[in-house]
């Protein structure tokens, strides 16, 4: 028999509103016994039924829903449905070939990630309560993906986030199943990349700015581009590839660099994008100094914050990169410039850009809104879903 949780009176707003957690101090009693990662019944105050969840006394976020229905279990259909969903409206909304399939509570399965480039599955596991549903939904997965034809060749688990302490589980980064290859190559927007499974950022690859890039191919074409924060060149190939005459892509890390000029070589652009690696909050005043200017800046920074405490330093941090950067276009030229926290609202970006232009003495003209591509659903009363906004802006200066 599953415990019950009761919730306290007043509480559990979030699940109420269509959200997928419930916090430690929103709980009254909980009546029976478990484990940390048990599946348990979860009330209102006033015995109403609420749904089904994992629990995990070690994390802030206390239980993790399943399903809104008491009666549900969470049994080998459930996932296959979960799963067979999830794959259905990839097909529906985006390019397939190199994709994420499963973005965590946003489809229902919370504190579960899956990416797949090309036939390589890339898992995240980052809640306790779904490890013991890990290598099912791998199962399920792959079988789903053969239903159209897709043969997976190897899965690669990429369980190194620090959230996995927070829920009191190790790190893990291995293989499912057999060892294989694990530098895949995609191709997205006509761009081909080298993705390293094994040593890349979170996954390998960022999936999320797809079609963000792809927006840029259209304004880079015959432009002079600078790329910040370039990493694996994303960005810059897609200028180069669109037709941009000079592109220049800067990072901190030798290790990205050195994957960003392999994919300018894989694409045969490496006379037109170059890459180099530089601090790029130093790297900026630097070329402002010597008169360089630029048709097109592209910022793509790491997320500055990754709690609410600290939005403070991050908006300050935001705010400094958008005015150098700002100072290097020239009158007429765009700037394309996004955050990747869910702690920075779209509200208190356009607040800080704003405030950047002002110091900058440049008028912002928009051109777009965007967030992140459409495998990563934003499910709304979970605001952690919604972390990525992008801007492009034509600048034009204050005459």
């Amino acid at each position: 028999m599953s415990a019950i949780v009761t919730l306290k009176k007043g509480e559990g707003r979030t699940i109420k509103a269509g959200g997928m957690w419930i916090f430690d101090n929103e709980i009254d009693t909980i009546l029976g016994s478990f484990e940390n990662g048990d599946i348990v019944i979860i009330h209102d105050f006033d015995g109403y039924p609420m749904g089904r969840g994992f629990i995990n006394v070690n994390s802030k976020i206390r239980i993790r829903l399943m399903t809104r229905h008491v009666d549900q279990e969470i049994d080998e259909e459930f996932l296959r449905m979960r799963v067979q969903n999830a794959w259905a409206y990839r097909k529906t909304t985006v390019d397939i070939s190199s994709c994420r399939v499963i973005f965590g509570e946003a489809d229902f399965l919370p504190g579960f990630v899956v990416d797949k480039y090309e036939d390589v599955l890339v898992v995240q596991c980052l809640a306790l309560g779904m490890e013991q549903f890990k290598l099912k939904l791998v199962e399920l997965l792959k079988e789903t993906l053969a239903a159209d034809g897709i043969h997976i060749r190897g899965v690669y688990e990429r369980s190194d986030a620090n959230e996995r302490k927070k829920e009191g589980l190790p790190k893990v980064k291995d293989f499912i199943g057999e060892p294989f290859d694990t530098n895949i190559e995609i191709v997205e927007n006509g761009v081909h990349y080298m993705v390293d499974v094994v040593n890349g950022q979170k996954t390998g690859f960022f999936l999320d700015q797809k079609y963000n890039r792809l927006a840029m191919q259209r304004i880079c074409k015959g432009k002079k581009v600078l790329d910040c924060f370039t990493h694996m060149g994303t960005f810059a190939l897609n200028a180069g590839i669109a037709g941009a005459a000079d592109v220049t892509g800067l990072d901190i890390s030798e290790y990205a660099i050195e994957q960003a000029n392999a994919n300018a070589r894989l694409n045969g652009l490496e006379n037109t994008v170059h890459f180099r690696c530089a601090n790029v909050l130093d790297e900026l005043p630097k070329l402002a100094a010597a008169g360089e200017q630029y048709d097109v800046v592209i910022l793509d920074p790491p997320a500055f914050t990754k709690s609410r405490e600290a939005t403070k330093n991050a908006i300050k941090g935001y705010r400094e990169i958008n005015m150098k950067g700002l100072k290097l276009v020239k009158d007429g030229g765009y700037l394309a410039t996004c955050s990747c926290s869910h702690f920075m609202t779209q509200e208190l970006l356009a607040k800080t850009i704003r405030e950047a232009a002002r110091t900058a003495h440049k008028r912002l003209r928009q051109v777009e809104f965007r967030t992140q591509a459409a495998d990563h659903p934003i499910l709304w009363a979970a605001d952690e879903s919604y972390y990525l906004k992008f801007y492009i802006f034509q600048v034009v200066d204050e005459k």
